[in-house]
């Protein structure tokens, strides 16, 4: 079952182009890897996909609702850890706000941060703050997550925690579309994966497919993360 269906998406700032053509789907419970150079258009992409911004031309079709994890956190630097992941669910889908934080507890169970709840962000490492921000997200119990980068504003040693965090939800069935640099997680956690240059499409299909492919604008990007091959 398709959960989320773009065709023929195009956006373009002033004269620039910077989506061409984009068409792609994606199916419950499978996770698509979205990579390439800086300026490729894959956060364009995404900002498209979440309504952030709004396209030029082409269709973008959901079956159900969607989250979306930012690189930077986007955290209210005035709100506790618990009211960060409490406030949406009651505010915006008036849900009893006991049993938002009794889910937002279990969350950060699951995030290894429930003794953070009272904390504020400035408290928090970044691997922490961006395990907040997920747990904001699936607060909202999103058909399909969207990640921007998510590791991007880390340093490697938090990396991991973040990674660790994605692929465990990818073996819960978690519908994702994660635009990442992340080579070998997009090759080890993705269903498809999308290779982007210059606003559209090059390569997609398996992470084999992909990462194995003779296209030569994709062996020198992949050439660039010691990926060749």
């Amino acid at each position: 079952m398709s959960l989320l269906r773009i065709e023929n998406l195009k956006k373009c700032f002033g004269e620039n182009e910077v989506l061409k053509d984009i068409s792609l789907s994606v199916n419950k419970g499978e996770v698509l890897g979205i990579i390439g150079p800086s300026g490729s258009g894959k956060s364009t992409l995404l900002r498209c996909a979440t309504g952030l911004e709004v396209a030029d031309g082409g269709s973008i079709d959901y079956s159900g609702s969607f989250g979306l994890v930012f690189q930077n956190f986007n955290l209210f630097p005035h709100f506790s850890v618990l009211k960060n992941i409490c406030d949406a669910p009651i505010k915006v889908q008036k849900r009893d706000p006991q049993e938002v934080e009794e889910e937002a507890l279990r969350l950060l169970e699951k995030m290894s941060l429930k003794d953070k709840a009272d904390a504020y962000p400035y408290q928090l490492s970044g691997g922490q703050a961006q395990r907040v921000s997920i747990a904001r997200a699936l607060a909202m119990n999103p058909d399909i997550l969207f990640f921007d980068e998510p590791t991007s504003a880390l340093d490697p040693e938090l990396t991991g925690e973040i990674l660790k965090v994605i692929k465990d939800l990818a073996a819960e069935n978690m519908t994702m579309v994660i635009v990442t640099h992340e080579m070998n997680f997009a090759k080890n956690v993705a269903d498809q994966v999308i290779f982007m240059e210059g606003g559209i499409i090059v390569e997609q299909g398996s992470p084999k497919k992909v990462f194995g492919s003779s296209n030569e604008r994709m062996k020198n990007f992949l050439g660039k993360f010691g990926q060749n091959g």
